[in-house]
């Protein structure tokens, strides 16, 4: 009996920290700016690909905006709902290969993402090559 509860105790552990140990799930975004939270990322997969839809935005005043420097199919789209992290695929122990895009001036930047722990993502857009760019650490929300 003692040994049943053990491996079930050490079964349900792992599923726990499985869940922890993958980019899926939801984010708070940090500006890498001014340390603030700008709002919540739902990282999800879909056809093996990695993408990230804004499901918050914390300051209200930008709520309702739309993305007016967007072009393509995210022209004129509201930033709430909209897809900002594109088709990243894994690569090791990240994941790059997709674009992300800055809804602040409606450009795309080649992407990765890294977890850095269960909790903490780091996200980095560049230009080129990853040297010429900014990076981001997400939290990720817990239930």
């Amino acid at each position: 009996m003692k040994k049943n509860i053990t491996v079930l105790l050490l079964l349900v552990s792992s599923i726990f920290y499985c869940q922890n140990t993958s980019v899926l799930g939801k984010w708070k975004t940090i500006d890498d700016k001014t340390g603030k939270p700008i709002s919540v990322v739902e990282i999800y997969e879909k056809s093996g690909k990695i993408y990230g839809k804004v499901n918050e935005i914390f300051d209200t005043t930008y709520r309702n905006n739309l993305c007016k420097a967007c072009t393509g199919e995210d022209a004129d789209k509201p930033i709430l709902g909209m897809v900002v992290i594109k088709g990243l695929s894994k690569e090791g122990t990240e994941y790059g290969s997709g674009k992300i895009l800055d809804p602040k001036n409606g450009k795309l930047y080649q992407c990765y993402i890294t977890l850095v722990n269960a909790d903490k993502l780091k996200v980095r857009g560049y230009i080129g090559i990853s040297l010429l760019g900014r990076t981001q650490y997400w939290h990720r929300i817990k239930k």
